[in-house]
């Protein structure tokens, strides 16, 4: 079996491979939290919060796999499993049934929140080891940042 080597050492290459898993996995959960929150959402904004909900599980969906291919491009095997995903995920519990705008919208507020503060770690952590995987990571942190707004806007 052929295996993906990397050009980074050893030591680098756990910090970035550390950085990316943790980051499918705020993602994969970013998307099953925003995709659970938009079928249960009702109230007088249903139509607004419900389309935005989905602009976040698109744009989480793709940084997915953006993330995943960057992992295996550096012969890291990425895990997106419902198990690792449960275990590893930085977002809170997502409220149960049907969730009213405003709670959607501050549910939102706060998972993307924690996501974007485990973001900016990653940032951190492979400015030095991994400059190309911390390119991917900012796009991504200011792209969640960009929806964050959005949010926090759709609440006042």
């Amino acid at each position: 079996m052929y295996v993906v080597k990397s050009p980074l050492s050893d030591a680098n290459l756990k910090t970035v491979s550390e950085a990316l898993q943790g980051a499918l996995v705020d993602l994969v959960d970013l998307a099953l939290v925003a995709k659970q929150i938009h079928w249960n959402v009702v109230g007088p904004r249903f139509r607004s919060v419900h389309l935005q909900l989905d602009e976040v599980v698109t744009l989480a969906r793709t940084h997915s796999d953006t993330v995943a291919e960057r992992a295996a491009a550096l012969g890291v095997s990425p895990d997106g499993r419902a198990a690792t995903v449960a275990v590893g995920s930085g977002i809170g519990v997502t409220p149960e049934g049907w969730v009213d705008d405003s709670t959607a919208v501050g549910a939102l507020v706060d998972a993307l929140g924690a996501v974007i503060v485990r973001m900016r770690e990653r940032v951190t952590a492979t400015a030095e080891p991994d400059p190309v995987s911390q390119d991917v990571l900012i796009t991504i942190t200011g792209d969640l940042e960009k929806q964050h707004w959005m949010f926090q806007a759709e609440n006042g």
